[in-house]
Formats: structure tokens, sequence, C-alpha cells
């Protein structure tokens, strides 16, 4: 066994170091020279890559385009939002200066203080602000609308406590920003942009999720309404996942983007923003894997199929190589992504290793004895299953595997989650329950100062108010006064 599947830490043991081992052993990402930031490797990025092709079919299909807005944004514009600016205010990076100079004493360089800016410029935390400060030029009439722009970007939020993927002060993403003539094509914007991520979520990367509204605490900086999706980790925490944002015309009113509507008299723009970040990344790695390593869905997968032959000198190889390369082919000719790796300089029972750490779905090998008897042993990384199959039409029996692959981890992911629901009536059961982890459903009296005191006491948020699912009214597990509704709580990341 490889060195780096035997350093692994537990799940079990250390569920924290688990995480942190797998993505540094797995090669997706380190640590950076900059504190809070971090450096996507390849193998890690090609996993991204996937996901963000895959999103950004999906924006294109609902009709979205993509641009790019600036990453520097004019400290005046912030200000212009109060409650936006007071929600990231202390996550900003400011630019100040705009040249260095050799120090005097030739020990390097200074900032150059004659180089100060008249305006101090934030590295942006999200793009609201420079976003519709450009919309102002581009809308007059309501023939302008619905404006319906995403952008692939980075954004910088200083954050103090960093893990990797999960919370870094550097992250990429995308931010849909859309512009729309009525209420109600902007709400349903927002809520059409929700179930694109839960589509993605469940289809796509396996994971079941739950959709709701967020509580007023817990919404976006400016918004009117927040959207999100929840998904539960296998420590039995929960991890937002995505998020839509119904702005009303709070932005517009704060730059003073109006049209003039179909009965010629001017109004303000009704908005939304939504967005997902490489935090998916994160989820992805703790819905599946394993002490093993890596569980990667499918469809994700950079590497579908590796096949690993296993030879006894050069002449043997040679003829697997041939063998192999049909098979090489014809997966190809399905849409597979397959990798034969016949390199010497490693053993197979180190490439076996590295790909079960590294999550490739579906592992061929051929040895002398296959060749000979026209077979080959498949191995599937869910759920580590051996088997010899003959070669006679293996790539199609493999295209079948991939997709029950794909099944099977989500339905593994869903089992976890259904299993660990939990509806409490009363706060010392919530209390002993959120020690053990879990979704909770529980009554709230929708006030702010309860929900902070629940926060105070026991670490729990309110998720979400699930937009489906039991709305029998109820009595607050802590208060005892009227509820409309069960919500969802949980320790989240």
């Amino acid at each position: 066994m490889a060195t780096e599947l035997k350093d692994l830490t537990k799940r079990s043991e250390n569920y924290s170091q688990w995480y942190n081992d797998l993505v540094v052993k797995a090669d997706l990402a380190e640590q950076s020279a900059v504190r809070g930031c971090m450096v996507i490797k390849p193998y890690g990025y090609a996993i991204w890559e996937k996901m963000q092709r895959q999103l950004d079919d999906m924006f294109k299909e609902t009709g979205h385009v993509n641009a790019y807005f600036p990453l520097l944004i004019p400290k005046s514009f912030l200000s212009r939002e109060a409650e936006h600016v007071e929600g990231f205010a202390k996550e900003c990076a400011v630019v100040t200066h705009y040249r260095l100079k050799t120090a005097s004493d030739g020990s390097g360089v200074v900032v150059d203080p004659a180089a100060r800016l008249e305006e101090e410029l934030i590295i942006r935390p999200t793009s609201e602000t420079i976003i519709w400060s450009t919309y102002k030029n581009w809308i007059q009439s309501y023939r302008d609308l619905p404006i319906l722009c995403n952008q692939w970007a980075n954004v910088m939020r200083w954050e103090m406590r960093t893990r990797l993927f999960l919370r870094t002060a550097e992250f990429l993403w995308q931010e849909g920003h859309t512009a729309h003539a009525t209420r109600e094509e902007a709400e349903a914007e927002a809520v059409k942009m929700l179930n694109v991520y839960a589509d993605f979520a469940e289809n796509y990367m396996a994971m079941p999720v739950i959709k709701g509204v967020k509580s007023a605490n817990e919404r976006f900086a400016g918004a009117v309404e927040t959207y999100t999706i929840e998904a539960l980790m296998q420590d039995g925490k929960a991890l937002q996942s995505g998020t839509s944002h119904f702005l009303g015309q709070n932005f517009a009113k704060a730059f003073d983007v109006q049209f003039v509507n179909k009965d010629n008299q001017p109004e303000y723009v009704w908005a939304t923003s939504w967005g997902v970040s490489t935090r998916l990344m994160g989820a992805l790695i703790m819905s599946h894997s394993d002490d093993n390593g890596l569980v990667l869905p499918p469809k994700l997968a950079p590497i579908q199929v590796v096949i690993v032959p296993i030879y006894k000198n050069a002449e043997q190889l040679a003829k697997i190589d041939e063998k192999v390369a049909g098979i090489v082919a014809r997966l190809k000719e399905l849409g597979i992504s397959v990798k034969y790796d016949n390199a010497e300089n490693k053993r197979p029972g180190f490439k076996f290793a590295d790909y079960e750490l590294k999550g490739v779905p579906v592992r061929l090998v051929m040895g002398g004895r296959d060749l000979e008897n026209n077979t080959i042993e498949v191995m599937r990384r869910d759920t580590l299953e051996k088997e010899t199959r003959t070669c006679d039409n293996i790539e199609q029996y493999v295209k079948e595997l991939l997709a029950d692959i794909q099944k099977n981890i989500y339905r593994k992911a869903f089992d976890f989650r259904a299993a660990n629901i939990f509806k409490v009536d009363t706060y010392d059961e919530f209390k002993e329950q959120i020690e053990k982890g879990g979704f909770i459903l529980a009554h709230w009296d929708g006030t702010p100062e309860t929900e902070e005191r629940i926060k105070d006491e026991t670490k729990a948020t309110i998720r979400c108010i699930p937009l489906e699912g039991d709305t029998t009214p109820g009595k607050c597990m802590v208060t005892g006064k009227p509820s409309a509704r069960r919500v969802l709580f949980a320790r989240a990341y």
C-alpha cells in the first residue's frame, strides 16, 4: 500500500484531519505563500473545470451570458448600499497605493508614499456594486430588460480562520447578476437559479440537498430574500452549497438604475444575484469520500476509467498495450474519459493505491493470464468490489457501470441524510441531539432574538426554512410561542 494511503487519518479518529489530509494527499490543493490563500493543483482544478463546464452549460440553457467586471471597486460604491457594506466591511482588502519604489537603504522595495490613491479601491468581495454602476449605462427602457449576466471570477474575503476549499481568503466562483422589469420576474429568476443549483448538486455531484429560504439573520447583505441549498456532510454538519438572492430594488436605488416602463413612466429595476464557489469541492469530498481516499461521482471525475497493465517483460507489455489500445479507443467513442497507465517508473500496487486515493470510479487491470483468456479485472471505487469479465463488449459494460456508480453514490448519501434528519419538540431534546449532529427540524417563533439565543447556546443556526416538507404549525421549542412551521437547524461549516 502506498505511503500516501497508509498515512490518511481515519474519519472516525479525526474527521477534520481526515479532510485536510485527503485534500493534500489526493493532490487537490495546498496552502500558498499568501496566508489564507490556496494553490489549486492540476487534479483539483480538473474537477473544478468539470463543475464549471457543466454549470456554465446549464446557465446558458436558461438564457444567461458570460461577461467580466473589474476586480477593483471604488470604496464609495460600497457606501451606497448601507446593509451591503455593513455585511462585508470586516472582510474587505483595500488597495491604497499604486506604486512601489526601491528603499533608500537598498533593502528592497517599499510603498511610495507619493503614490497614494485619491480614493481607495476594494478587491471585490462580491460584485453587486460595480455591476450595478455599470448596468446604469446599459438600461434606459423596458426594451433593455432583462439583463441576464454571469461572470466566472475570483473574490477576496479576508478570513481569519481558513480551510482549503471550505473557507479561504481568495476563492473562485461564479456570480450571476440579473436585471428585470418586474418584481415577479426577478423573484421567479431567483427561484429558477436555486433549482439549477439543486439539479447540479443532485444529478452531477450526487449530493442530496434541501432547498429553502434563509432567515432574516442569515440573509445575504442587501437582499430582500435569500434562497439556499443545504447539504449534510458525513460528520453531521451542514454545508451551504449555493445561494440565490432576490435583491428587490435595493441596488437599483443605490445606483439610480431606472428604466422607462411600457406606460412611459420611470421605475427602478428589479434584481437578483446568485453564486456557487470552489466550496463545492469541499462538499464533494466530504459527502462521498472514505478512509481509502476520494470517491468521485463519474460525471465529475477527471478520469472516469484507469487501465493498469501487469506484465513480466517488455514483450508481454507490448501485447497488452496492443489489446488495451482497442478498449481505450472504444471507451473514448462512448464519451468516457480513460487513462492507460503503462508507465514503468511505478509499481502496479502503487498505481492501484494512488488511483483509489484520487477517486477514479472504475479501474481495469489486465495481466498475462487475462491476455490469454480475453478477460480483464474490473473494480468499482464506490464499493471496492472486483470482478473478472470477458473483454468482449467491456466498453458497454463500463458505461453502464459508471451510470450505476453515479446512482449508488447518490443513494448512499441520500440514505445517510434520511437517517440523520430528526424532529424535536423541546429545547432539551434539541440540545441533546445537536451534540450528535445531523439536521434537526424544530419549531421556532420567527424572532431574531430566539434565533440568536439558540445560536449562542448551542452553536446551531437555522440553515433554512424548507420550501417543501411539513408545514404543520406548532409551538416554538424555546419560547412556546406560535410557530408557522418547522425550520431546519444544524451546526455548519
